[in-house]
């Protein structure tokens, strides 16, 4: 069945939108769906070991948020860094964009400096800046890279990073990773589920916006991954895995696809999961609930099926969850 970006779309009341986590982490609410008998369960993340298929292995993305927005002159005008190219030579997205035209050197504060080296078709610039992009003279500049639907607030930059998170890299938090607390950490174990940690630095590969009516012309940007040899020998030998978050699911249906195994190795990945997507690797899914019409919301429908996810999503709205990346949290079995 060929979609349109119009059937991902649903009504989010905007009370709904999270500003802040819960707290503690491990209170947010928990969905669990179960697949087979498409029952929906309500409960709190802080009992997931209760639904969670005996002996799984939970796959984490231990991806730290870096930040990597820049801002300047009260906030009209930013940068925001996706990736360092070699030395003060940056890809960045910027606003406003007519203040960013090729050839152009832009102004700011402090003696910083950025001069417009290309400009592609997506908007992404080429920038040359006058300080590296470590250099502490951008310190007062730098500022989390909260998505717009929340509220800029550096109290909680701490917040917006998982426990297990040590490896710099991310332009957005691998939201499902944010319900848990050490104590949860260490229950789950106790009661036998295995833990291993992956990488994927999340980039616009996951929270661009979706621009084609038919999602099959969607192209993805390409994300960074890296499994070690140890977790890729253990999820290899797990006889049921369970993704926590996208991110995750992405990684390890990327490294089947590639080696039709999981093995050691690092790369890159634009795959787009859909509906009609098979899955080989991920059993189960905990993820956030997701923006109408983002591959977020579209590789749920593909792991739950389209009409179960609609429904999920109409009976959270309905029991008035917190949606996105601050919000509750869903188990999908």
């Amino acid at each position: 069945m060929c979609y349109s970006l119009t059937d991902f779309d649903y009504h989010l009341p905007g009370e709904l939108i999270a500003q802040k986590p819960a707290a503690p982490r491990d209170h947010a609410r928990l969905l669990v769906y179960e697949r087979t008998q498409k029952e929906i369960t309500d409960d709190y993340f802080y009992n997931l070991h209760k639904y969670l298929v005996p002996g799984t292995t939970l796959v984490v993305n231990n991806s730290k948020v870096e930040k990597c927005r820049l801002l300047f002159e009260d906030g009209k005008v930013e940068i925001f860094v996706i990736n360092s190219v070699d030395g003060r030579r940056v890809k960045a997205l910027v606003r406003p964009g007519k203040k960013f035209k090729k050839g152009k050197i832009v102004e700011l504060e402090n003696n910083i400096r950025a001069t417009v080296e290309e400009v592609s078709d997506d908007g992404i610039r080429t920038l040359t800046l006058s300080h590296d992009p470590g250099d502490k003279a951008l310190e007062p500049y730098r500022y989390t890279p909260f998505p717009p639907y929340i509220r800029q607030d550096e109290t909680l930059s701490d917040e917006y990073q998982t426990i297990f998170a040590d490896s710099p890299g991310s332009k957005a938090a691998p939201t499902a990773g944010l319900h848990f607390t050490p104590d949860l950490v260490k229950k789950l174990k106790s009661h036998g589920f295995g833990w291993k940690e992956i990488t994927l630095h999340v980039g616009l590969g996951t929270f661009s916006p979706v621009k084609t009516d038919n999602i099959e012309d969607h192209v993805m940007h390409s994300e960074w991954y890296r499994i070690d040899s140890e977790t890729a020998e253990d999820l290899d030998g797990a006889k049921h895995l369970t993704a926590v978050g996208t991110t995750s699911v992405r990684v390890l249906e990327s490294v089947l696809k590639k080696y039709n195994h999981i093995e050691a190795c690092s790369g890159e990945t634009d795959i787009f999961i859909k509906p009609g997507f098979s899955f080989r690797a991920a059993d189960s899914l905990i993820t956030n609930f997701h923006l109408p019409k983002s591959t977020l919301l579209m590789l749920v429908a593909a792991f739950m099926g389209f009409d179960e996810m609609h429904r999920v999503y109409r009976h959270a709205i309905s029991q008035e969850y917190r949606f996105y990346s601050f919000g509750d949290a869903m188990l999908i079995l």
